[in-house]
């Protein structure tokens, strides 16, 4: 599919006419009409810049492959932690922490990366180091608690030391998603609502690494569940936004609401220095 930023218009002069409507953000190429910036923020979830070369030409759209292998890794993470069918622990779908998620993630990081999209560059490298560094910690044979143990306590991993560390490890993972969180306000609802769910997710799990270390148990298992029920909403979500990309790249003609956020914004098919010297 043409972008305007990385396709030639026609130029007055050889037989054709150009068309460039700078008010609704179009351009008319030699293969069709190219995508508006509000289309282009619906597939790629970025803002629509300026891009040296015709990378969204050449390439396939990555976005949707990084959202397959974190829907998925969160999906199965969420419905442990709400332990449906008795389910409990990590250990049997330790894959999903350095397999599932990473790895997709990972290469749509970098084919992002070299197509020009900044944004979803980072949300893919951001979620792919927190599954790997969360994977850790599902590891018993690194015996990270072995620190802590105790006679009662042999592996430590029960110690209110090694709740504590972890609770406050994901409290900074909540305030670096709420921090992606703010930008998301500018590409569509949908996604702002992955980003601020997610963010929240952390800060009530690590409630419930505060309640173990503190030996409150019960309350620890009802944040863990209502943190795995947050979890279950942006999994939803993140299925949903995949499904609408790969709709999109696949012709198919759905129009499913995203709640485009673009449009509260000044445009971004813009340069950089112009941009900076907007009124």
């Amino acid at each position: 599919m043409a972008t305007a930023a990385s396709s030639e218009a026609i130029r007055p002069g050889n037989g054709a006419t150009s068309h460039h409507d700078e008010e609704k953000g179009l351009y008319r190429t030699a293969t069709g009409v190219t995508m508006s910036p509000e289309l282009f923020e619906k597939l790629y979830l970025t803002p629509k810049v300026p891009h040296v070369g015709d990378y969204n030409r050449r390439f396939a759209n990555p976005t949707a492959l990084g959202f397959v292998g974190f829907v998925i890794s969160t999906f199965t993470f969420s419905i442990m932690c709400m332990g449906w069918g008795g389910a409990a622990g990590f250990s049997p779908v330790v894959g999903i922490f350095f397999f599932v998620g990473p790895v997709l993630l990972v290469f749509a990081m970098v084919f992002e990366w070299v197509m020009g999209n900044f944004f979803p560059m980072m949300v893919m490298g951001l979620f792919a180091v927190f599954w790997l560094s969360f994977g850790v910690l599902q590891l018993p044979t690194l015996q990270l608690g072995a620190a802590y143990a105790t006679a009662a306590d042999p592996t430590g991993t029960a110690s209110a030391e090694y709740n504590a560390v972890i609770a406050l490890y994901l409290i900074v993972w909540g305030f670096a998603l709420f921090t992606f969180f703010i930008f998301t306000c500018k590409i569509n609802t949908v996604f702002a609502a992955i980003f601020l769910l997610v963010s929240v997710a952390c800060w009530v799990l690590s409630g419930a690494y505060w309640k173990v270390s503190s030996g409150d148990y019960e309350a620890a298992n009802h944040l863990q569940k209502a943190g795995g029920a947050l979890l279950f909403v942006v999994a939803i979500l993140g299925w949903y936004m995949c499904f609408i990309i790969m709709a999109g790249e696949m012709r198919i003609t759905l129009n499913l609401p995203v709640g485009d956020l673009s449009h509260f914004w000044p445009r971004t098919d813009v340069e950089l220095a112009t941009a900076e010297h907007r009124d």
